[in-house]
């Protein structure tokens, strides 16, 4: 058992996995849209939740209840498990970094084409998605129709598979936040007027080549479209709301009557590296002051 009074839980907390389409890079361009009152807050598609624990750090959310969501299961498992099983988990991703090696990163990576995958402990495929993650090339989080988790291995001489340090400061900051794998619709109508809800979705593709197949999100051009249905009607009952997305002319016209601002970012993560650069992105607000 580690003593967790070894740790300094006052560093801040930050995401502890990779993520595509993180938002450290969108930060600063995020924040003059942050409204300075609210209630609760709500992240339907929370990812590495580079905003969330930004605005924790900055003391932005204290007081507030907090509702973090993300469609897929296993990333929302390993929030779960930092939040209630820290030590636990970092034993589990412990003995996963003393065995790591190529054949052992296909044997981890293909735990998930067994039937009983499911019957693994929660601790344990916790630690597997931190390691996938930590491992993988790029840190892609990708996944093929059947739902398997399908990156290769990454050429990381020396990969740092985890941080007992920030798995105890997100442990910390994740105290009293609600925590759930759900549509991002049935989490969103949670929401009040006054609330203040970000969404943050896969991105619409920028062309028919510039995004891989991730069957878990399979967020096409309907579900950008509900979304916005969802987005529009929120708005109009009070609940504050605020997007990125990409720029696109699809994503443009969905939502030509709010307020829409063209920003530069840079992809964290891309599977080639001359296509790691800066891009203009879009965030989309809704009618509050």
């Amino acid at each position: 058992m580690i003593n967790l009074k070894e740790f300094n839980f006052n560093a801040n907390a930050k995401p502890f996995v990779k993520w595509a389409g993180g938002k450290n890079g969108l930060i600063n361009y995020l924040m003059p849209f942050i409204p300075k009152k609210f209630n609760s807050y709500f992240e339907p598609f929370v990812g590495g939740g580079a905003l969330f624990f930004y605005l924790k750090n900055h003391k932005i959310l204290n007081s507030k209840k907090i509702y973090l969501n993300d469609k897929n299961l296993e990333l929302i498992n390993a929030y779960k498990q930092i939040k209630i099983n820290p030590n636990e988990l970092l034993e589990e991703l412990e003995i996963l970094k003393k065995n790591h090696n190529k054949e052992y990163f296909y044997k981890i990576r293909n735990l998930d084409r067994n039937l009983d995958f499911y019957s693994l402990s929660v601790v344990f495929r916790a630690a597997r998605f931190i390691y996938l993650n930590k491992t993988c090339f790029n840190g892609l989080c990708r996944y093929n129709a059947k739902g398997e988790f399908n990156t290769p291995m990454g050429s990381y001489k020396n990969p740092k598979i985890y941080d007992k340090e920030l798995i105890f400061s997100v442990h910390k900051t994740l105290k009293n936040v609600s925590i759930t794998n759900k549509d991002f619709e049935i989490v969103s109508l949670k929401t009040k007027k006054e609330d203040f809800i970000y969404f943050d979705p896969p991105y619409f593709p920028l062309n028919k080549t510039s995004s891989f197949v991730n069957y878990i999100d399979n967020f096409s051009a309907n579900e950008q479209i509900r979304l916005y249905e969802l987005f529009k009607m929120l708005d109009y009952e009070g609940v504050k709301v605020l997007q990125s997305n990409s720029n696109t002319d699809f994503i443009k016209e969905l939502y030509k009557d709010f307020e829409i601002i063209e920003v530069g970012s840079k992809r964290a993560i891309n599977c080639k590296g001359d296509k790691r650069g800066k891009i203009t992105e879009l965030i989309i607000k809704g009618n509050y002051e």
